[in-house]
């Protein structure tokens, strides 16, 4: 008898040791490829930051956390088949996507199998509504971005007329267009002329003849891309002797706006991101300096502090719930206020559950980018 009572307490602690090996899983999925990859990238270094650090303070309920990241390669079709994958692999939670219609392939079926999803970059303000309840979001929303940079170019640039590019595939780019026109003309403002292209256009040519058409010139003009198509547009339109300010949002926020049309072109370019370069708040010091340590260089833009704060929060929902059930981290998730992340403090607060959460605005001048300053939403 003793020898079976020893036996049982030694399966007992083989079984508890092997459930302490187990990794608390979560998905990543983010576009390492393709024309979301400058911003998915840092994405996904900053997330990887916070896993290395997580794991080095003793991880979570005291296990490791594994974070597994196939590339959706800037495609829906494969974005969907990542989330697929991590959701066979057992993910507790995932993160990731700096774009709404990326995200609109992948997170619905975490909601589907009841698991939650933290968006690290997509700022389309119903995101929650569309994917349900187990969707959360790490930025802010487009309609704050593009009120926040409709503000500073009617008050601080002095626009009066604006003409809008739209990027017309995405949902992002058309939701930020219509939060802009919309601010701009509450404002007093006049938009002037619309236009459109798509996701991988790149000759810009027929916009920029519409836009040099319109008499009186606007005082400028509304460019609402990502990464892959901020660089190039910028380049054409300067190449075509045009100097009015070009303004956008967070689809800007990437080193190709400089490196594609060069220091001499890229120039008197403003757009709204997410708060964290020059920010001397310590969280942002140490991300900075992590960082470095890290990769060697210091983070490309605001969506590798978002990476990093999209799983801190997943790792602070899971630290609260005492729990590492997917329904646990969920209900934890919802209850996240005051959360200190390196790109502004963190709750969810409205009805929208769109944290509300300051904007910065970027300006670039020779290629040199400034922050010119910080615009403040209300609560509500």
């Amino acid at each position: 008898m003793k020898g079976l009572i020893a036996a049982s307490v030694a399966l007992a602690a083989m079984v508890g040791a092997a459930h302490a090996q187990e990794t608390i899983k979560i998905g990543a999925l983010y576009n390492v490829t393709g024309g979301m990859s400058s911003l998915d990238g840092p994405s996904l270094k900053g997330a990887q930051l916070a896993v290395k650090q997580i794991n080095a303070d003793g991880g979570l309920l005291g296990r490791q956390v594994e974070l597994i990241a196939p590339d959706g390669k800037t495609d829906q079709q494969e974005t969907a088949k990542a989330a697929q994958r991590v959701l066979s692999e057992g993910v507790v939670a995932g993160i990731g996507q700096s774009d709404t219609t990326f995200v609109m392939a992948g997170a619905p079926l975490f909601q589907e199998q009841g698991v939650p999803f933290v968006t690290s970059g997509a700022t389309h303000p119903e995101l929650p509504q569309w994917v349900g309840d187990y969707m959360f979001m790490t930025p802010f929303g487009d309609d704050d971005q593009s009120y926040a940079i409709a503000d500073y170019t009617y008050d601080k640039l002095g626009a009066r007329t604006v003409a809008v590019w739209t990027d017309n595939s995405m949902d992002f780019t058309k939701a930020l267009s219509k939060f802009f026109i919309e601010r701009f003309e509450e404002r007093g403002g006049k938009i002037v002329g619309t236009d459109t292209f798509m996701m991988g256009d790149t000759d810009f040519s027929a916009q920029i003849a519409r836009l040099a058409s319109i008499d009186p010139a606007p005082d400028a003009v509304f460019v609402s891309a990502i990464p892959s198509e901020a660089g190039l547009s910028v380049k054409q339109i300067r190449e075509q002797g045009i100097t009015m300010p070009i303004v956008s949002g967070d689809g800007f926020d990437t080193e190709l706006v400089a490196t594609v049309p060069g220091p001499e072109l890229a120039d008197d370019v403003y757009f709204s991101t997410h708060t964290y370069r020059a920010d001397d708040r310590e969280e942002v010091k140490k991300f900075i300096e992590d960082y470095k340590a890290e990769y060697g260089i210091e983070p490309e833009n605001a969506f590798a502090p978002l990476g990093y704060d999209a799983m801190m929060l997943v790792a602070d929902a899971i630290r609260r719930a005492g729990s590492a059930e997917p329904a646990d981290i969920r209900d934890a998730l919802a209850e996240t206020r005051g959360f200190k992340g390196v790109t502004g403090e963190i709750s969810y607060t409205r009805e929208s559950m769109v944290p509300p959460k300051p904007v910065s605005i970027i300006s670039v001048h020779n290629g040199e980018y400034q922050v010119e300053e910080i615009w403040t939403p209300g609560a509500n």
